[in-house]
């Protein structure tokens, strides 16, 4: 009846996280494209608040030509400033 062990109904992965990775330098881009809402919308959250680096995983390099292509594109109306439920 003294038995020490735990059960969880799911398993607990600790120290098991992948590594993030930079998908610029992965697929090779060099130059992030301002007049591309599409692939830029996947940086930005629900509110349209631009994401961290450490949720995107990018490197600090890259994280600032996505937050400048970002600020341009919202410059010529290609994306919001702020509003509800984006995605």
């Amino acid at each position: 009846m003294a038995n020490n062990e735990i059960k969880y109904l799911t398993s607990i992965n600790i120290g098991n996280m992948t590594k993030k990775y930079c998908r610029f330098k992965k697929a090779g881009i060099k130059y992030v494209d301002y007049k591309d809402p599409d692939f830029l919308t996947r940086f930005l959250n629900e509110q349209g608040k631009i994401k961290p680096r450490r949720y995107t995983g990018n490197s600090l390099k890259f994280q600032r030509k996505v937050s400048t292509a970002i600020k341009k594109a919202r410059q010529l109306a290609l994306l919001p400033y702020v509003t509800d439920l984006l995605k």
